[in-house]
């Protein structure tokens, strides 16, 4: 309509050729992006990060991670706009027969299964293990540095995001501090694989590494502590809520397995004791 007017042609002739009113034209006119298109653009955004950083999050918990960053919608229509864009849950729609598997790990396999390290925070070992209770299930993301088992970051969560992976190594960093060029090792878990877990390594200098796919002997070594935790606290009875499962996985690694489990592998000693002696004789011998 615009170029038919620049050739002298009326508004009003052509509208009321193609039987359109002016006026809804001259509101388009004037504004042709609407408010309400520009706010389902900003929320396109937020949803499409959220997806990104937790790719099994299906809509309505992408709802829920919008509404936290301050834009509130209702289900069906996040619904609709992650149905029109193809944001699928990873767990949520089945794979169709000759589609492709996963994309490539964030990062390539620098322990290809040597678990040793002759130093502590030289290689870390990571995972998340999940436990049902009466209130729910609980997440227990765990760090163990592999010179002396130590399980030296953790955090415990009743929801499975990347954040829970975040607030663990940022717990391993605060308490060893010197950590630059340490290796951290996982499987390719969608948490592990989130931006939000790559910007915390490389803002600590540390290298990531990841496992093969469904290979759990790649990360063997975190296996055998969830391992020993299942045996030792989860399976122990029936948890009636999630706190007190908490105490009990805290209470455990803090109390048990760091000062009084001792292990054929450290000589017959803690973690807690390995490492004291192990430092001191470093010490002295600089």
């Amino acid at each position: 309509m615009s170029e038919l007017a620049a050739d002298g042609v009326p508004v009003a002739v052509t509208c009321r050729v193609l039987k359109l009113a002016r006026q809804p034209y001259y509101r388009w006119l004037a504004a042709p992006i609407t408010h309400r298109e520009l706010d389902e653009a900003h929320l396109a955004n937020v949803l499409f990060d959220a997806h990104r950083d937790d790719p099994e999050f299906g809509y309505r918990l992408l709802a829920d991670e919008a509404a936290r960053a301050g834009h509130r919608a209702c289900d069906r229509r996040v619904w609709r706009i992650c149905s029109g864009n193809g944001w699928w849950s990873a767990f949520g729609k089945p794979r169709a027969r000759g589609a492709k598997k996963a994309g490539p790990p964030a990062h390539d396999d620098l322990v290809l299964r040597q678990f040793r390290a002759d130093g502590p925070n030289r290689l870390w070992l990571w995972d998340i293990t999940e436990h049902p209770t009466a209130e729910g299930k609980v997440y227990l993301c765990a760090i163990k540095d592999v010179f002396s088992n130590r399980i030296v970051g953790y955090s415990i969560s009743d929801r499975m995001t990347s954040q829970i992976a975040v607030n663990a190594l940022v717990s391993a960093v605060q308490r060893r501090r010197t950590v630059a060029g340490c290796v951290v090792h996982s499987d390719r878990g969608s948490q592990f694989r989130s931006r939000k877990v790559a910007r915390v390594l490389a803002r600590h200098d540390l290298v990531g590494s990841m496992g093969q796919v469904a290979s759990a002997g790649d990360n063997a070594a975190m296996e055998s502590f969830f391992s020993l935790l299942q045996n030792n606290v989860l399976n122990r009875h029936r948890w009636a809520t999630r706190e007190d499962l908490r105490i009990a996985i805290v209470t455990w690694i803090e109390r048990t397995y760091h000062r009084r489990r001792r292990q054929h592998r450290l000589g017959r000693l803690t973690p807690i004791e390995f490492e004291t002696i192990m430092t001191t004789q470093v010490a002295l011998a600089a």
